[in-house]
């Protein structure tokens, strides 16, 4: 069984924490992902980066600009994960536009993720659709997850097709706009959180976009089965050292 489905069935909430690969330095990709599993994270999503990231705010923005600088490439990460393994055993992610998998071959980027033990892939600029023509029987015949976006604004019916498609969790995006820390959520994404749990989807979601602190986390997993920090934490780890990425994760889960 997957490590991504494996961890859904544990009987609590889960903190997925997202970083960009590189950043804040070119080789800190392993030591931050050694050094989140040790604090308690339950899934981590590594961020490659890309030079037209459209669904992420200034934040990761910047982080991946700065890692781009810092000589990141699809090569380099997957020679920094080689022995991941080794030291890590929580699910792994790779989160990043279609641009680079194409660039390196999908089939080639699939296979390679499956040889470093990476559980799934976050591509928010590939659709349900095209996945499900194109590309579906690679990504399963590598063993890897697909996670797919929704936000407020997708229709029931379309829920409904990624549910079908998807055989993981599926990324509930609590608004629709782009990444970003915020205070707290308000009565209109509440709602939308507790519409999408009355659907009884198969896959369970994970609420991402907007989570940076204990209330939002709270807020956040009260509909969903867990949900994701970005934007805080790689702010996080811009101004502290990495030796301090447990206090963080102990300010979210209190």
């Amino acid at each position: 069984m997957n490590r991504i489905n494996k961890k859904l069935q544990e009987n609590k909430k889960l903190l997925s924490i997202y970083f960009t690969a590189g950043y804040p330095n070119l080789n800190d990709t392993a030591t931050i992902i050694q050094n989140l599993e040790k604090s308690g994270v339950g899934m981590i999503e590594i961020g490659l980066p890309f030079s037209d990231p459209l669904a992420d705010g200034p934040t990761i923005q910047a982080s991946s600009t700065q890692a781009l600088k810092n000589g990141m490439t699809t090569k380099v990460l997957f020679n920094q994960l080689q022995d991941i393994r080794k030291s890590v055993s929580i699910p792994l992610i790779i989160m990043g536009y279609f641009n680079p998998m194409l660039q390196y071959g999908v089939e080639a980027f699939c296979k390679k993720c499956q040889e470093i033990g990476i559980d799934g892939l976050i591509i928010p600029d590939l659709p349900v659709d095209v996945y499900h023509d194109k590309y579906k029987s690679i990504f399963e015949k590598h063993g890897l997850i697909n996670v797919f976006l929704i936000t407020p604004q997708t229709s029931d019916e379309r829920i409904r097709y990624i549910d079908s498609v998807s055989n993981g969790f599926i990324y509930m995006v609590s608004s629709a706009s782009t990444t970003g820390a915020q205070l707290g959520f308000g009565e209109e994404q509440t709602s939308y959180f507790k519409r999408i749990a009355d659907m009884n989807l198969h896959n369970p979601q994970i609420v991402g976009f907007g989570i940076s602190n204990h209330e939002t986390f709270k807020q956040a997993t009260q509909y969903a089965k867990g949900a994701i920090i970005g934007s805080a934490f790689v702010k996080f780890i811009k101004n502290s050292p990495l030796s301090d990425i447990k206090s963080f994760m102990r300010s979210i889960i209190g």
